[in-house]
C-alpha cells in the first residue's frame, strides 16, 4: 500500500549524505535526484524514502508521533543500520534490542533533521 515516504529537511546536502549511507546498507541508491528532493530505493521495488525541502517554502519540522520503520533481514542488519545512522549524524532514540514479547527487535534513531526512524526485524 505504501509507495514511498517523504521526510522534510532544511539541509538537503546533509540529509543526502545521511540517507546515502543508510540506503547503501539496504543495497539501494538514489532513484530520483532533484534540486529540492532526493528519493532512495528501487523503482518498482519496496517502498522508498525521500528527503525533501517543503514545497510551501516553510521550514521543515518533525511530526510528533511520526516514525519511519526500515525492515531489516536480521538482528545483525538492525545493528549495522543503527551504527551507520550514528556514524552519519543520527542521534540515538533507543539502541538495538528486543522490544516486547513478540519477537520484535529494533533500534531507534533520528536523522540530522530530527525525523524519527527505526530499523527492525521479527525474530520469532
Amino acid at each position: 500500500m505504501i509507495g514511498y515516504v517523504t521526510l522534510g529537511t532544511n539541509d538537503l546536502p546533509r540529509a543526502a549524505a545521511f540517507y546515502d549511507a543508510i540506503a547503501k546498507e539496504f543495497g539501494v541508491g538514489r532513484m530520483m535526484d532533484f534540486e529540492t528532493f532526493i528519493a532512495w530505493g528501487d523503482m518498482g521495488g519496496a517502498p522508498g524514502v525521500a528527503a525533501t525541502k517543503p514545497f510551501d517554502g516553510d521550514a521543515a519540522s518533525v511530526g510528533n508521533g511520526t516514525m519511519v520503520a526500515l525492515q531489516c533481514t536480521d538482528t545483525a542488519h538492525v545493528q549495522r543500520v543503527y551504527d551507520v545512522a550514528m556514524a552519519n549524524g543520527g542521534s540515538d532514540e533507543g539502541a538495538p534490542g528486543p522490544r516486547g514479547d513478540e519477537g520484535f527487535y529494533a533500534g531507534y534513531f533520528r536523522d540530522p533533521d530530527g525525523n524519527k526512524l527505526n530499523a527492525f526485524c521479527m525474530t520469532a
